[in-house]
């Protein structure tokens, strides 16, 4: 199992700054997060942040969790994407989901897709613009919302070490929901959460196991690489938490990303001693 870390609070230098301790002490990811107006929460744009941890890293992978692919252009996606793959050496991934329906930028402005179909279909849209632009190939696409004719986008991301030149892709998939699992199943990997009202509860490895279980009855399995990704807090106590990551690891986990949320005790500072412990193997 790889672990991550969630720059959640801080000034954005002190942001940054997180990235390279959380390189230094172990980990093998840095995350950072994707919003405009959450409960008036001070937000940083996820793709300055992620150029500047480019620069500043070396080894970790890169990330926002979760990207709201439904209200952004893909094509500018793409793009911004791209960017950060060549600054980083090419280890930019991309946690897609529907996002947040209460964010200002879904709930305080017109136009924005509002429903849960609509912005479900807007996600499927735009991976499907993703899949071509990474290609480098001028191409046409008739999607449910939009339609592209012509649209070629250089450079290509930056070449995998399996020969893969698309930036791996993670999608947020609820379980159980066959078609969106289906979804997440087409890309790199998923980010699993319950559906419905537990959407926001921890996975217990029993449910993880039925994930992979899901992901084994239906994906090819010369598809190549996929990742199984869980969030959330780990315990404090670090052998408590090895246990829990070694009982997810064994149900089929591949990462586990350390996030937390409560802006009263996730401060910069607390955030900082955390990473510096280092990842609950160590």
């Amino acid at each position: 199992m790889r672990f991550g870390f969630v720059g959640s609070f801080g000034t954005v230098q002190q942001v940054v700054d997180l990235a390279v301790d959380v390189e230094e002490h172990g980990w093998d990811g840095f995350f950072t997060w994707d919003g405009v107006d959450i409960d008036g929460m001070d937000a940083w744009d996820p793709w300055a942040v992620l150029a500047a941890a480019a620069v500043r890293t070396h080894r970790v992978t890169l990330g926002a969790l979760v990207l709201a692919l439904p209200r952004r252009r893909p094509w500018v996606v793409a793009k911004q994407a791209v960017t950060v793959d060549h600054l980083s050496g090419g280890r930019l991934v991309l946690p897609v989901g529907l996002g947040v329906p209460t964010d200002g930028a879904v709930a305080c402005v017109s136009g924005e897709a509002a429903t849960v179909r609509e912005r479900a279909e807007r996600l499927d849209d735009a991976l499907d613009v993703l899949d071509r632009a990474f290609t480098g190939e001028r191409f046409d696409l008739d999607g449910r919302h939009l339609t592209v004719h012509g649209l070629q986008l250089r450079p290509v991301p930056v070449a995998r070490p399996d020969g893969r030149t698309r930036i791996p892709v993670w999608v947020v998939a609820a379980h159980p929901s066959d078609r969106s699992m289906a979804r997440a199943a087409r890309w790199d990997g998923v980010v699993p959460q319950h559906r419905g009202e537990r959407a926001m509860a921890d996975l217990e490895p029993q449910d993880v196991a039925e994930v992979v279980a899901w992901l084994r009855a239906h994906r090819p399995s010369d598809a190549g690489p996929f990742e199984v990704v869980l969030h959330g807090a780990l315990p404090a106590d670090r052998g408590a938490a090895r246990e829990r990551v070694a009982a997810l690891a064994e149900a089929g986990a591949t990462w586990f990303v350390d996030a937390l949320w409560d802006p009263a005790t996730a401060t910069p500072e607390a955030l900082r001693t955390r990473a510096r412990l280092g990842p609950p193997g160590t």
